[in-house]
């Protein structure tokens, strides 16, 4: 990805991270991975290993489509924003109830998403990572 060094405001971030938990909440494949750089990399506690691209997300996330899920809800909390010139981090506790075929299941998270600008000047995400939220956290939500 093409990448261009302008520093990144809070505001900008503040709108990336709403547009991607808005399409990520209405299971909106493709405006939450319009979201992403391509060789955008996750970390998910809930998988054995990195997924190193876009692309690979994509995959294992219609393969949950594909067996019943969908997002039946999110709400994201506890949000900080990191500038760091033409990056941000972006850190927040989410609790999500995912929907799999009927059952439901709400979990409990933290999540870190750095940001970046992208040479068109669009700010996509470039690294998430997802970890489950300490027990007393549950306890509060």
């Amino acid at each position: 990805m093409d990448l261009i060094t302008t520093a990144m405001t809070t505001a900008e971030v503040e709108a990336a991270a709403k547009r991607l938990m808005t399409a990520f909440a209405a299971t909106d494949t493709d405006g939450y991975f319009d979201c992403f750089a391509p060789d955008a990399t996750f970390i998910f506690h809930s998988e054995p290993n990195r997924l190193s691209s876009r692309g690979e997300y994509r995959d294992l996330w219609q393969n949950w489509v594909e067996d019943g899920w969908r997002v039946a809800g999110c709400a994201s909390s506890n949000a900080h924003i990191r500038i760091a010139g033409d990056s941000a981090v972006f850190s927040h506790d989410v609790e999500t109830v995912i929907d799999v075929a009927g059952t439901k299941e709400t979990l409990h998270e933290r999540e870190t998403i750095i940001f970046t600008r992208a040479k068109s000047g669009s700010v996509l995400a470039v690294h998430e990572h997802l970890s489950p939220a300490p027990a007393s956290q549950k306890a509060i939500s």
